[in-house]
């Protein structure tokens, strides 16, 4: 009875423990052999130097992970709010493959965590990698991309998007490491790391301190490929190219809105062919437009890099086969979306008229990266299928889905020439989003929510494409398809495209509370759609879904069943063999 006792008040005891705040690495993280990695201990409290005790497998820490520790005896939060204790190690690297058991002992603070360091394959099974990543893409948005730009007759599809025909897949889980929902930043920084990571952060492990440019850091598949190999890099997005999903290619940093950093970043690893909006942050302060907080002129010190400049499609094309790297930047912010750019000129159209599209910049970097005898990376975003579907801007969200699909098929006619060429396409996360079914302007009366067809009532919808560019020549078309989120601020259903611009379903009261937009009210047939979000929510959430991977080509083979975006970074690796085993 006495040993029983004994041994539940050792129990007991060690569970009121307090616990080291996190190690970094976490508990379960995957590390590439040979890839750099800041190791840091966050402690509770304050503790001397010598109070602290690192093992790995049992033996020093020093003795297995190397280097010189930095010990922080106090880190301050906001407010310069007292946190406790630190140690912090910048740059090592792991050799041997295995399993790493971390043990942290500070007093009566105690932490665990185990890592697992892995090898590639001895020899690249790909010359090439097109990795595509349509943000947010969602199963809904292929469904109706499919049916609006190739038609439905007798319940089957009338053709195949490009991405059809990819036939490796995996459902990929995005979640964060702070929270099961997510945003593009973790989720773009996992497949391009190996690491889970917090929200807004991008190739870092988020820390403690309000610093968002000092948490530790972990290597970028960007600076994994500078490292190992002669390979170029390209990054192609219609978002600012410092925006989560690009910047992610090369960037560390806590806040994904540090935007004008990340541009030094950009220029830091120097990827061959850069291509998207947001020059914005590459001007100096006094000149109109500009986003950064000092006069660093970021387009100079590009080209002073020996990178030529291309601000519209023409320039774009006349560089397609120039020799050297490439900045093409197309726009202060964000590139106009495929419907407003192409056929209503819309949005911003008028102050940037010649924006190239995905699908010429896909070629144009794909031409350029070619020329490489080492092979390339390119990643290939579609950005606006997200920022469409944030503002339940439905069709404007499909619309720029099939431009990604289209760049698909450039990925692909240039896989048949070069089938040493790894394709991978997915996306980041997902929305909310389903269709519904559909609506018919031709049913009687003037609800519009009485149109709306479910079941058998919802027919097909009459797009057509007689230009055969793949595009719906209209789509106000009188039966169109009926999308709808599950999530979403207070706003008005309109049951209609919106031909006038991008829509705008909620706007500030003057309690700085989201309510719905009374300039859609009026629409005949309105409806108003209370919010479920919290009322400071403008738009749509990212949904916590899984996202579906799908791949072809060598290396293709290592996407299958259900993965975390972490373990996407390894067969990425795995395919370039950026962990091989060295031998002397």
């Amino acid at each position: 009875m006495r040993t029983l006792l004994a041994a539940f008040a050792a129990t007991t005891m060690l569970a009121g423990a307090a616990q080291a705040t996190t190690v970094y690495p976490l508990d379960r993280a995957t590390i590439l052999v040979g890839s750099p990695f800041d190791f840091k201990v966050e402690l509770n409290k304050q503790v001397k130097p010598e109070d602290v005790k690192i093992t790995v497998n049992g033996q020093d820490y020093k003795t297995i992970l190397g280097g010189e520790a930095q010990f922080i005896e106090l880190e301050k939060g906001k407010d310069d709010k007292a946190l406790g204790s630190a140690l912090l190690l910048r740059g090592l690297k792991i050799s041997a493959p295995g399993d790493y058991k971390v043990e942290v002992a500070a007093g009566d603070e105690t932490k665990s965590v185990t890592w697992n360091v892995y090898e590639t394959a001895a020899q690249p099974k790909a010359k090439n990698i097109i990795f595509l990543l349509g943000d947010g893409l969602s199963v809904a948005h292929r469904t109706a991309a499919r049916i609006m730009s190739k038609g439905m007759t007798e319940g089957k599809a009338n053709g195949r998007l490009n991405m059809d025909d990819l036939d490796r897949m995996a459902f990929i889980g995005t979640s964060a490491t702070n929270a099961v929902a997510t945003d593009s930043a973790n989720t773009m920084s996992a497949f391009m790391t190996g690491h889970k990571t917090a929200v807004n952060a991008i190739g870092v492990y988020a820390d403690r301190t309000p610093s968002s440019l000092d948490d530790p850091h972990v290597e970028t598949f960007g600076e994994a490929v500078r490292r190992t190999s002669k390979k170029s890099i390209g990054i192609v997005a219609t978002s600012e190219v410092e925006d989560a999903t690009p910047a992610a290619v090369v960037a560390h940093t806590r806040n994904r809105g540090d935007k004008a950093d990340v541009v030094g970043m950009l220029l830091e690893v120097k990827p061959e062919v850069l291509l998207g909006g947001g020059s914005a942050y590459f001007l100096g302060k006094e000149v109109a437009g500009s986003k950064r907080k000092n006069n660093q002129d970021y387009i100079k010190l590009f080209q002073d890099a020996g990178y030529k400049l291309a601000t519209d499609k023409n320039e774009l094309a006349a560089n397609a086969s120039a020799e050297g790297n490439l900045l093409g930047l197309f726009h202060t912010g964000n590139m106009d979306v495929t419907l407003d750019r192409e056929f209503l000129k819309k949005g911003t159209v008028d102050k940037f008229p010649n924006q190239p599209g995905l699908v010429d910049m896909t070629k144009v970097a794909l031409d350029r990266l070619s020329k490489n005898p080492d092979g390339f990376f390119l990643m290939v975003e579609g950005s606006s299928i997200d920022k469409m579907s944030h503002p339940l801007d439905w069709d404007r969200a499909v619309v720029d889905t099939i431009e990604f699909d289209k760049a698909i098929g450039v990925a692909r006619e240039f896989q048949k020439a070069h089938p040493d060429t790894l394709i991978v396409v997915t996306g980041d996360h997902t929305h909310g989003v389903s269709i519904i079914g559909t609506v018919d302007d031709e049913k009687p009366g003037t609800e519009m929510r009485e149109k709306v067809g479910t079941y058998a009532e919802a027919g097909f919808p009459n797009y057509k494409d007689e230009n055969g560019d793949g595009y719906p020549d209209r789509i106000d078309v009188s039966r169109r398809l009926f999308l709808s989120a599950n999530n979403g601020p207070d706003h008005y259903e309109t049951f209609r495209p919106k031909l006038d611009g991008p829509f705008v379903p909620a706007v500030q009261n003057e309690k700085k509370e989201y309510v719905a937009n009374e300039q859609y009210k009026d629409v005949p047939g309105a409806v108003f759609v209370q919010g479920n979000l919290p009322k400071s929510s403008e738009s749509g959430v990212h949904a916590v879904d899984d996202v579906v991977l799908q791949s072809a080509g060598p290396g293709a083979e290592g996407f299958h069943g259900y993965l975390e975006q972490s373990d996407v970074y390894r067969v990425l690796a795995d395919t370039f063999a950026l962990g091989a085993k060295q031998t002397n």
